[in-house]
């Protein structure tokens, strides 16, 4: 199974996202643990899409494409910004980041999937969430 989404980079667009997610776990049967990895892990990501990517130009968008099979869901977020530096990240559990508010929506993205990988420059992302833990 696979669904695809478009968004304007705009905050209001993140409940279609969230939307999106609820209707793939209500679809699928998904395990709730994945699900709730699943969802923050695509808030955080279209969060990061919009607002650092696409600098929250409202005539860009962001592509999202969800693939699902017995095994895995697989999850790509595409921006049109630049990308980033996506292999020099400052670890936001170190002493001198932790009172930083921003910085941890990769981390986050890479501890709740299994498997995160970026490409085009870090403008896009994707994750695999398995569904029969290995």
């Amino acid at each position: 199974m696979e669904k695809t989404l478009t968004i304007n980079s705009k905050i209001d667009s993140l409940h279609i996202v969230e939307n999106t997610v609820d209707e793939l776990f209500a679809q699928c049967g998904i395990d709730q643990d994945v699900y709730g990895n699943l969802l923050v892990a695509a808030m955080e990501a279209a969060n990061n899409a919009i607002t650092h990517g696409n600098k929250l130009d409202e005539n860009k968008c962001v592509e999202f494409r969800f693939s699902l099979d017995k095994e895995k869901i697989q999850l790509t977020v595409k921006d049109e910004g630049p990308g980033f530096d996506y292999k020099n990240i400052p670890d936001p559990t170190a002493p001198e980041n932790i009172e930083n508010m921003s910085g941890r929506g990769v981390f986050l993205m890479s501890k709740l999937s299994d498997k995160i990988e970026f490409g085009n420059n870090g403008s896009l992302v994707q994750m695999t969430f398995y569904l029969i833990k290995k």
